[in-house]
């Protein structure tokens, strides 16, 4: 039984120690992640957030099928602006989190915390950086 706890705590201390989650901003929803291209914004489950080169600051433009495969950073009823981070309109009346402006996705194709799998997918989306 011992064993089985030190290796469960072993595992766990090595996953945050892989996919260290540095800071919390906008209540929790977003955090930073560090990686080889530097502080990564991820939301609350690590997932890395992306931004969109067809996006206009405080605007964003993807609808339809983009938003399939670019879920949009939803924010939940209540959340406040913080610093950097501000809620932009989208046409349904949705609040999503934004980045100096720029709104912020996620990646339909990344599967767990620490993948990057979209950044510079059609040349139009970036890891978004702190």
């Amino acid at each position: 039984m011992f064993m089985r706890s030190l290796l469960a705590a072993t595992a766990a201390l090595a996953f945050t120690s892989t996919f260290a989650l540095a800071e919390d901003f906008a209540g929790g929803a977003i955090k930073t992640m560090a990686s080889d291209k530097g502080e990564v914004l991820t939301d609350a489950a690590g997932m890395t957030l992306y931004t969109f080169d067809k996006d206009e600051a405080g605007k964003s433009n993807c609808y339809d099928q983009c938003a399939t495969n670019w879920p949009p950073l939803v924010a939940a009823d209540g959340a406040t602006e913080d610093g950097a981070f501000t809620l932009v309109e989208r046409m349904d009346g949705t609040k999503q989190w934004a980045h100096e402006g720029m709104p912020l996705y996620l990646w339909k194709n990344d599967t767990k915390p620490g993948d990057m799998t979209g950044d510079g997918v059609g040349g139009a989306w970036h890891t978004a950086m702190n």
